[in-house]
């Protein structure tokens, strides 16, 4: 049984890090965080979507490349490793997604070859608590959280009582930037006042929201890996007392937890992407292990990335806080992890797992 990517999806992955490693290199998101650099960040959108990179898992028959779901996991490690400023998660992992699996065929046709062209960015809210209401196809939303709300052009809005895909250019729609700890991942809040809607016909929210969360775990897992790199290389470069910092035991012991930590969200996540592309009945249980043991390991990783390097660690000029900025954000924008504690014990429940 094989366990790792295939000859294809790692040559993907290759390519995907030596581009950003170029594109996207942690100058771009300082500026970003400095409010600048947002048309650098529109043109690297540009062009990975003409790379095809949006449309890695949207079937052939709907304008994508038919990939499959494992390697845009690869894609999405190497997303998360660079803190690519992307809108893969809200345009690809859950608007795409939704579409894809509860849109109808005129649905699909409409809107899944844009997305898969990078020509328009979607967004979505989802979950139990989203307080959508509707009358007939019109519908009405209080101001709601949203990634990069303020640049998509369409949202998908699922909840307990529907789903539906708002084409955010029409009148009654208000938007809102929200500033954040990580304006890398832009975020605005979303409302809506009798908006014309196009009803989804077969949607759980709780399934889009599974099969986001083992993309965003491997986001996390990159990220996560980048921090046990940076930390590598810190310590094995700077001398106290004559010594190289790494020869220390208790440095040893602190980047020994980040491994351990990393490799039991690799080994969780991988069995997620299985779940994903199998579309397993496994997936909500694999879904929220994934989820959990990756915000844990890439939270443990980025905070102790900022102790290993001692007092630089914490200055703006060190690049070590951008990583600890982006586990936090991963952490709540997919409904926070405290719900995805409860949804792993939900489904150890359901699985009988005492």
């Amino acid at each position: 049984m094989n366990f790792d990517y295939s000859e294809e999806e790692c040559a993907l992955a290759e390519q995907a890090r030596r581009l950003l490693a170029e594109r996207a290199p942690p100058s771009l998101i300082r500026a970003l965080l400095e409010g600048e650099g947002r048309d650098r960040a529109a043109a690297l959108w540009t062009e990975v979507s003409a790379l095809g990179w949006p449309a890695i898992a949207i079937p052939e028959a709907h304008g994508g490349l038919g990939f499959g779901h494992v390697a845009l996991c690869a894609l999405a490690e190497e997303v998360g490793r660079a803190m690519a400023p992307l809108p893969m998660l809200p345009s690809i992992y859950l608007a795409a997604e939704a579409i894809a699996t509860g849109g109808s065929e005129a649905q699909k046709a409409r809107w899944l070859p844009r997305i898969a062209l990078g020509e328009i960015v979607g967004t979505a809210i989802v979950g139990a608590s989203v307080s959508a209401t509707a009358t007939g196809n019109r519908l009405t939303l209080p101001a709601t959280l949203a990634p990069f709300g303020a640049e998509a052009s369409i949202a998908v809005v699922a909840g307990r009582d529907g789903a539906w895909i708002v084409d955010l250019g029409q009148a009654g729609v208000v938007r809102t930037a929200v500033r954040t700890i990580d304006q890398s991942l832009p975020c605005a809040t979303i409302a809506f006042d009798r908006v014309e809607t196009e009803p989804l016909q077969m949607i759980d929210a709780e399934r889009i929201l599974a099969r986001a969360a083992v993309l965003v775990a491997f986001e996390q897992l990159g990220g996560a890996d980048a921090c046990l790199d940076m930390a590598l290389g810190y310590v094995r470069e700077r001398r106290t007392f004559g010594r190289v910092v790494g020869s220390y035991q208790a440095v040893k012991h602190r980047l020994a937890d980040i491994y351990v930590a990393n490799q039991l969200a690799r080994s969780n996540a991988y069995y997620a992407a299985w779940a994903l592309s199998a579309d397993a009945p496994e997936l909500a249980l694999a879904a929220a292990t994934a989820r959990v043991s990756a915000t844990a390991a890439y939270e443990l990783a980025a905070r102790e990335n900022i102790q290993l390097h001692g007092g630089i660690g914490f200055t703006w000029e060190a690049d070590c806080h951008l990583h600890y900025r982006r586990s936090r954000v991963l952490a709540q924008i997919l409904e926070p992890v405290e719900t995805w504690h409860r949804r792993l014990a939900a489904a150890l429940d359901r699985e009988g797992v005492a």
